[in-house]
């Protein structure tokens, strides 16, 4: 039996789930998500909490079992209590600024950067250097954070670019000045 697959989810009071034949759907405070779930597992709702089975131990059922399991508890957290994402900019000049529905970044290139902000998702500004991304899809904010990131990520020399709070990026050395005989 997986270990992650067979503990149950705890569903909030204020967090429905409805199970269809194929699909769960997840609503609360924050938002809604479904899933699919695969012919190999299925999924009871029982006093306030999701049980996930699978019918038989093949490897396949085996990796869905506790796939499901995790992707379900990312449902009721996320709807419930969201997720969030901190990126920090460093460089002499590197900046962001949120406009509407649109995240400027100045990270040294000759234009300055707009990445759209997608639905479901909000992003906050803080000291022009911190940017907080928050939504209740943890795959979203997740990809959301990483497509900011991408844009200039932290070089390993100086370290300017954009890179996540806890990320500790390797510095390397510079050339050294080497004197000649």
């Amino acid at each position: 039996m997986s270990r992650t697959g067979k503990q149950p989810v705890a569903v909030p009071d204020k967090v429905k789930i409805n199970l269809d034949n194929d699909q769960i759907r997840v609503e609360g405070p924050l938002g809604k998500l479904s899933q699919s779930m695969h012919e190999e597992i299925t999924v009871e709702l029982k006093d306030k909490e999701v049980l996930v089975t699978r019918k038989n131990d093949e490897p396949k059922s085996r990796a869905l079992h506790g796939l499901m399991r995790s992707l379900i508890n990312n449902m009721v957290l996320g709807v419930s209590q969201g997720f969030k994402k901190e990126l920090d900019i460093q460089g002499v000049g590197y900046r962001a600024e949120v406009k509407g529905k649109v995240l400027n970044l100045n990270l040294g290139f000759s234009h300055p950067v707009e990445f759209p902000i997608p639905d479901g998702i909000q992003v906050k500004v803080d000291k022009q250097t911190h940017v907080e991304i928050t939504g209740y899809d943890k795959v979203q904010v997740g990809q959301t954070a990483a497509d900011i990131r991408k844009i200039r990520p932290p070089e390993p020399y100086k370290g300017k670019g954009v890179r996540y709070s806890n990320e500790v990026v390797l510095r390397k050395t510079g050339k050294s000045a080497s004197s000649a005989k």
